[in-house]
C-alpha cells in the first residue's frame, strides 16, 4: 500500500470510519474510493483534496504527522480533545446541530 493510502486507512481508523463514511463525507463516490485502495493507486490531487475536506482537515494536516490542536496538547484538557475528537467524528448535519447547540449554550 503507498503512503498516501496508507494515511488515509490510519485516519479512516483513527475515526472509525469506514471507506463509505468517507464516500459520503467527501463526495466522492465509493466505487472510485474503493477502486484507490483495490488497485493501490496514488490519490490525484482534486481527489485527495476533496478527502481532506470529507476529514475535514486540510492538505497540511493531512502531510503533517501533527494536526495544529495536537501541537499544543499541554493546552487542553483530557475533556476539550475528547469533544474536539468527537466533533470530528460527527456527520455534517450532526455538526451542525452541535454548533447550534453550542451557540444556545453561550448565550444562556
Amino acid at each position: 500500500m503507498n503512503t498516501t493510502l496508507k494515511k488515509i486507512m490510519d485516519l479512516l481508523e483513527e475515526r472509525q470510519w469506514t471507506i463509505y463514511r468517507l464516500a459520503k463525507e467527501s463526495g466522492i463516490p465509493y466505487s472510485s474510493l474503493n477502486s484507490l485502495f483495490q488497485k493501490n493507486n496514488q490519490p490525484t490531487i482534486s481527489t485527495l483534496e476533496k478527502i481532506c475536506v470529507g476529514f475535514h482537515i486540510t492538505m497540511y494536516e493531512f502531510f503533517s504527522d501533527n494536526t495544529p490542536y495536537r501541537e499544543k496538547l499541554e493546552e487542553y484538557s483530557r475533556e476539550e480533545l475528547d469533544i474536539i475528537e468527537s466533533y470530528r467524528n460527527l456527520n455534517r448535519t450532526n455538526k451542525k446541530i452541535f454548533v447550534g447547540i453550542l451557540q444556545v449554550l453561550m448565550n444562556s
